[in-house]
């Protein structure tokens, strides 16, 4: 279980970088606001080993793609 999670990683760090969206934007449109926004989706995309799924999810709607295309 843990390569698969370890590919969903690496599969929202791509993801990201595509979107074009800044870590500020990404951890806004994760639900986090103010200072705080930027730091959690930093530490979402580089330090996460084993996310919650509604994390994933959160990631998931704000780069507009459907969570069965985050974790296949």
């Amino acid at each position: 279980m843990q390569r698969k999670t370890a590919a969903t990683m690496e599969r929202a760090r791509r993801l990201f970088e595509r979107s074009g969206l800044s870590l500020d934007e990404l951890g806004q449109r994760m639900g986090y606001s103010g200072d705080p926004a930027r730091k959690s989706a930093w530490q979402f995309l580089k330090k996460t080993t084993d996310p919650r799924l509604s994390t994933l999810e959160r990631f998931a709607e704000a780069i507009n793609v459907s969570l069965a295309d985050l974790v296949k």
